[in-house]
């Protein structure tokens, strides 16, 4: 079985359909899902798919496009916000300096805040960095400098010495459709050599659909052909890739119980 480690199933080209989208991942052997939000009016509902669904858990964070208009979500609402049962991550957080939708400063305050949540509640991290390689290595470290905390690079895009970083720091490194794409080559080479023991896969979905669907709407079914490139590019099995990626998965997000009902 199969774990889409970063999906966004209430997010318009999901939402509508998302009996259907589950029932579709079901069939394609994904076992388990986690659910992301990025702003806090999305908690609820994201949570509430996650009370209804047994295979679905729930994040709550906040994205970095969103910092600037989040500025009040500190430390205390995520630890709050954490303390449901079915949520078993603090993010998507991080730092976005390609689009620059929020002020860096609040982007890294922001950061942080999540940061603090991870350590007073043990959770682990959901990173999202683009174009801030620099800053982000280098708040995880001061911030690890401050206690110790785990997390994941989630949809990694990043250079091969910025996964060497996140690898030095304990964290895993998430891989998404995008290691499906003609022009991939920089992330086919990490892809490649990232420790069994430290590998996720993921959708991200509805967005980035692993070829041959690109052009479509991703769903958490096409984690299935992610794991499938991903296998070949590293000369393993599938099963193997797939059970790896899923003892991966709840080891780190051990808040999830994994359902006695589902195959490993």
């Amino acid at each position: 079985m199969l774990v889409d480690s970063h999906s966004h199933l209430n997010y318009e080209g999901l939402v509508e359909d998302q009996p259907g989208v589950l029932a579709r991942a079901r069939a394609a052997g994904v076992g388990t899902m986690l659910n992301i939000s990025t702003r806090e009016r999305e908690w609820d509902a994201i949570i509430g798919t996650a009370e209804r669904e047994h295979d679905v858990w729930a994040s709550v964070g906040i994205h970095p496009h969103e910092a600037d208009s989040h500025a009040h979500v500190d430390t205390a609402k995520l630890v709050g916000a954490a303390a449901h049962p079915r949520v078993v991550a603090i993010g998507e957080t991080g730092l976005d300096y390609y689009y620059d939708h929020s002020d860096r400063g609040q982007q890294q305050t922001s950061f942080r805040a999540h940061i603090a949540a991870c350590r007073e509640t043990g959770l682990p991290l959901i990173v999202h960095t683009r174009d801030a390689e620099e800053d982000t290595a280098t708040i995880l470290r001061e911030e690890m400098g401050k206690g110790p905390y785990t997390g994941v690079i989630h949809c990694f895009t990043a250079s091969g010495d910025f996964a060497d970083i996140a690898l030095e720091l304990g964290f895993y490194i998430s891989i998404s459709g995008i290691v499906t794409f003609k022009n991939a080559k920089a992330l086919q080479e990490t892809a490649a050599r990232i420790p069994a023991d430290r590998l996720l896969v993921e959708t991200d979905s509805p967005f980035l659909a692993p070829v041959p669907h690109r052009g479509r709407t991703c769903e958490p079914a096409y984690v299935a052909d992610t794991a499938r490139f991903l296998a070949d590019l590293r000369g393993e099995a599938l099963d193997d890739l797939s059970a790896a990626t899923t003892r991966n998965f709840f080891a780190l997000f051990s808040k999830c119980a994994p359902d006695p009902a589902t195959p490993s």
